[in-house]
């Protein structure tokens, strides 16, 4: 048996299974690749926010990292809650050392409006991580915390996504999920433009979308995509798992990574 792509996510553990590594290695199943994982940081985490936070000391994310791609090797990368400059450039170090696409997620708040990175971490994600992403992926408030553009219209984005381009990445997806109207984003490597739109699901269950649709970027990148084609077939499944996001708990619930194969375990 020929193993699967493999994809690994450096990112935060979310204990409600909603975002961050349990939602990034369910995205990674679905889409047909083996899923390995760095953990950085611990949260406390529900549907109604996220409790608590603690990051791992820079030397275990290092050794995670090194045993996984020393032995198993990579197709790509994804990263997540990374929480502290010294975890930042942790990461970008480590990514120096690696030939596979890098996805770069660069959480700042939680779907609640939890912050997940320290403000002091804001230079190394800028300086170091972003110069190593094949693709970046902000959402509009990560875009205006990262560059100070507050966006609000589609030629804001355009203005974004350049801000974010001198960071140094060779493509920036500006997610316009914030905006009115139907969910546009905007991919573009500075030359090239495409403008992704999709129907507006009336569904309030929309935890993990930032870390699925980054995952699954990193996830067809790995099965030999080109950027655009990965980021277009990632934003069908992430429209499709929102569409099919369920209740779960007090507050906001998950999008649904196993929305494909949902039937299968109906009773």
């Amino acid at each position: 048996m020929q193993a699967p792509p493999r994809v690994l996510t450096v990112a935060g553990s979310d204990s409600g299974g909603g975002a961050g590594i349990q939602a990034d290695l369910k995205t990674m199943l679905a889409l047909g690749t083996h899923g390995m994982s760095v953990i950085t940081a611990v949260t406390a985490q529900n549907s109604l926010g996220v409790q608590g936070a603690w990051e791992l000391p820079a030397e275990a994310v290092t050794a995670q990292y090194r045993s996984v791609v020393d032995d198993i090797g990579v197709q790509a990368v994804k990263t997540g809650m990374l929480a502290t400059a010294a975890l930042a450039r942790t990461v970008a170090a480590l990514l120096a050392t690696t030939d596979a696409p890098v996805v770069v997620d660069p959480v700042g708040v939680s779907k609640h409006g939890d912050p997940l990175l320290a403000a002091d971490a804001l230079d190394a994600v800028r300086a170091e991580l972003l110069p190593a992403a094949t693709v970046v992926t902000p959402n509009l408030p990560e875009v205006e915390q990262l560059t100070g553009v507050r966006v609000g219209s589609e030629d804001d984005m355009r203005r974004a996504a350049d801000a974010m381009l001198a960071f140094g990445p060779r493509w920036v997806l500006v997610k316009g999920g914030h905006l009115d109207g139907p969910a546009t984003d905007l991919l573009t490597d500075g030359a090239a433009e495409h403008w992704l739109r999709a129907p507006r699901h009336d569904n309030r269950h929309t935890h993990g979308t930032g870390c699925t649709l980054a995952s699954a970027v990193a996830a067809r990148l790995a099965h030999g995509d080109d950027v655009p084609t990965a980021v277009a077939a990632a934003k069908e499944y992430v429209t499709a798992a929102i569409a099919a996001g369920f209740p779960l708990g007090a507050g906001i619930g998950p999008v649904h990574h196993g929305h494909a194969g949902a039937a299968f375990g109906a009773r």
